[in-house]
């Protein structure tokens, strides 16, 4: 099953993000526990229909979050597990070292391909956007990777080329390469490199995203008992992600996914009975709305999704988002708006800049509940 991509259309939501608020580290190291890290709860509510008076904002902390939900609300959270997708290479023309991000075998396409980012060297903080076609990379081990063409190939040459499709050669497959040699995909941004453990949510159970399912990180095995002992249903859906650093209007890739019958079940079964439908990430949203109707309703699905949810394909299934924080001009707020709505989700990312929330894989998360629960 593979799934259409959607017109690209900007975000309404609007916001400076100041460069103070960037977690750096994970949240262990900052002297908190996985559930410590803030919640902000962003809340449609009934009103007289002035604009912006009808959203309740709370503080709160992601250990809290049974506070904020109700029983017979269902939480849908992404099985992947993270892998080590990062690895250190060398261009075989200049000699010039370079981060190579493995973000997934190359969709649905017969080839074997890859789909591979070039970063600059040591820290991986910009994209390297001058390759051609042709190029190749060194690795360990004598294994090497040969850029083929743009992906996806309509990707614009003139603000250069981030994601390519490559083919890789030598004795070794890609997969064991990076088990023996590689790390977590990071960026810059991060202060210290962090162990693969960092980068696993207490869900992870398949191995295949390249980086982790961030939105599921904060819940601890605690919390989890708390919230199933306060009525709060708990499902599962697969997505391997892809690499998260689109730039600014840059879609989703195509991601493997799974929905399972039971899931489909599950989550019908609490719209009609009238729970919530919380999805734990864009990864989760993008997973049940691939699988869903045009009202809604849930079938047991795998495959490859292209699917962007925005204003040609709104959210069906899903009235309730635990998410992090999105960068200005991410393809990923148009997700946030659908389930949301634009102005919910504007008054939450004020509200976070205003209070200091920290952005990024290890930083602090959301709660978005629109006006169609």
């Amino acid at each position: 099953m593979t799934l259409p991509a959607q017109a690209n259309t900007a975000p309404s939501t609007r916001f400076d993000l100041p460069p103070n608020l960037t977690a750096t580290e994970p949240p262990e190291h900052r002297g908190l526990g996985r559930d410590g890290v803030r919640l902000l709860v962003a809340e449609a509510v009934p009103g007289h229909g002035h604009p912006g008076e009808d959203v309740r904002l709370v503080h709160s902390r992601f250990r809290e979050l049974g506070r904020h939900l109700r029983p017979g609300d269902l939480v849908v959270v992404n099985t992947s597990q993270t892998v080590a997708g990062e690895v250190d290479g060398v261009l075989a023309d200049t000699g010039r070292p370079v981060v190579l991000h493995v973000a997934t075998p190359a969709g649905p396409l017969p080839d074997g391909s890859w789909v591979l980012e070039l970063r600059t060297a040591p820290d991986a903080a910009r994209p390297l956007l001058d390759a051609c076609p042709g190029t190749v990379v060194r690795l360990a081990e004598d294994v090497a990777v040969r850029l083929l063409a743009p992906y996806p190939e309509h990707a614009g040459p003139s603000l250069g080329v981030r994601l390519w499709r490559a083919e890789v050669s030598g004795s070794r497959a890609l997969p064991d390469l990076l088990a023996r040699h590689g790390r977590p995909i990071s960026y810059g941004y991060l202060h210290g490199r962090w162990p693969l453990a960092d980068y696993q949510t207490v869900f992870g159970r398949h191995p295949g995203s390249a980086e982790m399912p961030s939105a599921g990180r904060p819940f601890s095995p605690e919390l989890v008992t708390d919230l199933v002992s306060r009525g709060i249903g708990f499902a599962p859906i697969t997505l391997h992600t892809g690499v998260s650093s689109q730039e600014a209007g840059e879609p989703p890739q195509a991601e493997r996914f799974e929905v399972p019958a039971g899931t489909a079940r599950l989550v019908n079964a609490t719209r009609l009975d009238g729970g919530r439908v919380i999805a734990v990430g864009t990864t989760v949203t993008r997973a049940l709305e691939s699988a869903a109707d045009a009202e809604g309703w849930l079938s047991p699905a795998r495959g490859w999704t292209e699917l962007v949810i925005g204003p040609d394909h709104p959210a069906r299934a899903v009235t309730g988002l635990i998410t992090g924080l999105h960068n200005p001009d991410a393809s990923h707020l148009l997700l946030v708006e659908s389930v949301a709505g634009a102005e919910l989700a504007q008054r939450a990312y004020d509200a976070a800049v205003s209070a200091g929330y920290l952005w990024h894989e290890f930083g602090d998360s959301c709660l978005l509940l629109g006006n169609r629960n």
